[in-house]
This record gives structure tokens, sequence and C-alpha cells, in this order.
């Protein structure tokens, strides 16, 4: 057999492993697409990311695309994006992060930045961070901050997390958040905030400190008044 035919058979092999009902047998057979880059395996890294129910195998499902040509990737992770299945869209929207090529950027959408599934749009809030042109910076900012207050402790810190990333361009958005009706709103962005100016402060403790500030009133967040 050539080594054509061989690499064939072995890719062939791959593929199907990652289908295996084994998780380690499904991590190695990532590992080996990955270490052997091949046009032909994309559309299945893709399509298993989307079912993977391993988060450490989605890692090296995600790994191995990065180590496929943009041009090969690109396109089916922004029709992924944009796809019915919540994981399908978390993971593509987490493979473009890691690809990390600016036309990633057009899968970062109101939508996915307001998906009604916390991990889509925790991926859509970490993606945009690192994809977002500089001129686009501070709409972005203004969509994010109309998302605090959302989910849990995770979630909540995600959103800080990135509103955070994006500098100065936080501020007029996050300023505005300060004074929502809101008292969950307002306090995450209170504690948001505080994370901008110290970043050594833990965010449980930013956040129950700006629940107590909200909860004193306007004289004590320093958001009202005169």
């Amino acid at each position: 057999m050539t080594v054509t035919g061989r690499r064939k058979t072995d890719g062939a092999r791959a593929l199907e492993a990652l289908r295996d009902e084994s998780a380690s047998v499904r991590l190695r057979a990532a590992l080996a697409v990955g270490s052997a880059p091949d046009p032909r395996f994309v559309a299945e890294l893709v399509e298993r990311c989307a079912v993977e129910p391993e988060f450490f195998v989605r890692d090296m499902l995600t790994w191995a695309l990065t180590r496929h040509p943009v041009a090969d990737t690109l396109p089916l992770l922004l029709d992924e994006a944009r796809s019915e299945r919540a994981q399908a869209r978390s993971q593509a929207l987490h493979s473009l992060s890691k690809v990390g090529d600016p036309r990633g950027w057009r899968a970062i959408t109101r939508g996915v930045l307001t998906d009604a599934d916390d991990e889509v749009a925790r991926s859509a809030w970490r993606a945009s961070v690192l994809l977002v042109p500089e001129e686009e910076e501070a709409a972005l900012a203004a969509v994010l901050v109309t998302q605090l207050g959302r989910g849990g402790h995770a979630t909540q810190l995600s959103l800080s997390r990135a509103l955070i990333a994006l500098g100065d361009a936080t501020a007029p958005a996050l300023d505005l958040a300060k004074r929502a009706a809101d008292p969950v709103v307002r306090a995450h962005a209170l504690a948001t905030e505080r994370l901008r100016h110290d970043p050594d402060t833990g965010f449980a403790f930013a956040l129950e400190e700006a629940k107590r500030t909200v909860a004193l009133g306007p004289a004590a967040d320093g958001v009202g008044g005169t």
C-alpha cells in the first residue's frame, strides 16, 4: 500500500473512532485527526463538535480544527454558529475564537450575544471580545450590558470578564447600567465596575458588596442624588 493509501485508511479509522462509545477513544481520534490535517476531515470535526457530550473531547476537536487551513474551517464554522442546535452554536463560536481569524466577527450577532441558552451566550461573549474590530467595541459593549443580571454566578462572571476585556469602551454603557431600574442589573454593573478598577477583587465579594450598596439606596451607590 502507498503512503497516500495508508493515510487514507488511517484517516478513515480516525473519523470512525470519533463516534466510538469510549470518550478516551474519541479523544485519541481527535488528536490523531489534528496531528495529520486533511481537508476531508473538517466537516466531520464540525459535526462532532455539535454532538460530543464530553467537554475535554470537544476541546480536542476544536484544537483539531485549528490545525486545518482557515479557508477550510471558517465557512463551516460561520454556518454552524447559526445552527438550530445550541451546542453546535456554542462550540462553533468557541472554535471561531480559537481560530482567531478576524472574519469570524461575522458570526457575532445580537442574536448569539443574547441567546436564550447560557452556554451559547457565554461562548459568544468570549469570542466577541477576541474578534471585535476596534471601531465596533463601543457598540458591542452596549449590547453586552443588556445582559447584566442574567443567570447564575458563572454566567455573570463571564459577562463581567467580557466587559472588562473591552477596556475603556465599556465605560459609557456601564455607567448607564449602574442607573438601571432593576437592582440586580445595577448590582452586577457596580460589581463589574469595581473589578475593572481592582482586578484582584474576587467577583463573589464584589457582587455581594454591590448588592449591599444597592440595598442602601442611591446615596450609597453614588449614582443618584444631586
